[in-house]
């Protein structure tokens, strides 16, 4: 099922979700209002909901015809509020719940991804107990801790000593239960957005401090963005093209931002997807878009026309 937005003033509303508990709670925020605005600027009956306080309750109050999902991170990105969707049979943006789930669950992926042949650097589940050195002597050094289920580089650190380490996983342990040791990837990082069987160009990211955490992506003015992003076309068509084969193999489907590094013997390691990317002044997805031809207020249009494509699947 898709929805045609051209007779949605006649149906009903569209209704904007954002904000929300998570930690990405000020991202979501910025994203959700510029798609509300963009969507008002398109003449479509929208409104914003931010469920922090009444919950599906309060979403269904709205009786919305369609769902613009904004809401980033747990709680919005992972399943839950597409699970909701799918039983009170309301149409929505993105990925459904299984991809969903999936993109945000950072081990799951790789392990999906590393099944069907995928490149994905070698990664390690920690806790408290975990023998550090064993750890070490696995993923070599520098490595990066990870929580498994946050987004937006939150509680990540690039780990350079064997005594830094335990103090990284409880850094990283502050922000979800399920932490992870990644290989350290040389190189040059990519991000590719998808959107529909469409895959934009891709994004160069370079951070004048070598690690592209929250304040680069979301306060700084340093990091740069390269577009055109300086591979080979036949370099960045099978980037392209291994983008599209990472969103596929956990089911992602409408739009979304898979996040890869390119070492120095020009080889590919998938990182992780981003199944509701951000939207805000310094995302990439609007970026990409741009560079693509297509403005902010067409991307949101286009994104509203995929909603209720994962029930199809």
């Amino acid at each position: 099922m898709s929805v045609d937005v051209t007779t949605l003033e006649s149906q009903g509303k569209v209704v904007v979700v954002y904000g929300g508990t998570s930690a990405e709670r000020e991202v979501s925020l910025k994203s959700g209002v510029a798609v509300l605005e963009a969507l008002q600027r398109k003449g479509i009956d929208v409104c914003g909901y931010d469920p922090r306080d009444n919950g599906l309750v309060g979403l269904e109050q709205l009786a919305p015809s369609v769902v613009f999902v904004a809401l980033h991170g747990r709680g919005g990105e992972d399943g839950t509020l597409q699970g909701a969707l799918e039983l009170l049979n309301i149409p929505y943006t993105g990925s459904g719940v299984l991809a969903s789930a999936l993109g945000m669950d950072k081990q799951r992926t790789k392990q999906i991804w590393s099944a069907v042949g995928l490149p994905t650097p070698e990664s390690i589940m920690l806790d408290a107990g975990s023998n550090w050195s064993a750890v070490v002597a696995q993923l070599g050094l520098p490595l990066i801790v990870k929580p498994v289920h946050e987004g937006s580089t939150l509680g990540i650190s690039i780990v350079k000593s064997q005594a830094a380490l335990e103090a990284a996983y409880h850094e990283a342990a502050q922000f979800d239960a399920r932490v992870m040791a990644e290989r350290f990837i040389v190189g040059d990082e990519y991000t590719v957005a998808l959107l529909g069987d469409q895959v934009l160009p891709a994004i160069r990211v370079e951070v004048p401090g070598g690690f592209y955490d929250y304040e680069a992506k979301y306060i700084a003015n340093t990091t740069q963005y390269h577009l055109p992003c300086g591979l080979a076309t036949e370099q960045e068509a099978a980037l392209a093209d291994l983008c599209q084969q990472a969103f596929a193999a956990i089911g992602g489907v409408g739009w979304g931002r898979v996040d890869v590094m390119h070492d120095s013997e020009g080889r590919f390691w998938l990182l992780e997807v981003n199944t509701v990317p951000g939207m805000t002044d310094h995302s990439l997805v609007p970026q990409a878009a741009a560079h693509a031809g297509i403005t902010f207020d067409e991307l949101v249009m286009e994104i509203l026309n995929t909603a209720g494509g994962q029930l199809s699947l």
